[in-house]
């Protein structure tokens, strides 16, 4: 069911974001975002549009409250961006000496 209703108090949806938010070390990983602010995690590819994918790990990126709203409506313009944030991020973590730059906009 391509529009069903998320259950936010659901074991599996909890258990996923949680696992996000711990792979993202607990910030934004919007490139120059240093708000602090709440945290969400954002599907990259839609809830609704992709059932299949609600729980994968790499379907997922945290946000914080003021980025996550302002790619609201226009999250399929993101999903490349957010692929390539989180590869960026796993070579960081995986060869530290490393260095990636890419384009962004700061909304923070």
């Amino acid at each position: 069911m391509p529009h069903e209703k998320r259950n936010w108090n659901d074991p599996a949806y909890k258990s996923w974001r949680r696992q996000v938010r711990e792979r993202d070390n607990f910030k934004c990983q919007w490139p120059g975002c240093e708000c602090g602010g709440r945290l969400e995690v954002h599907h990259i590819k839609t809830w609704g549009s992709y059932p299949g994918l609600r729980y994968d790990l790499s379907n997922g990126i945290t946000l914080c409250k003021k980025c996550h709203a302002e790619i609201k409506g226009k999250e399929s313009d993101y999903e490349q961006f957010f692929i390539k944030v989180l590869e960026l991020s796993l070579i960081h973590i995986s060869e530290p000496t490393r260095q990636a730059e890419i384009s962004y906009a700061v909304f923070c």
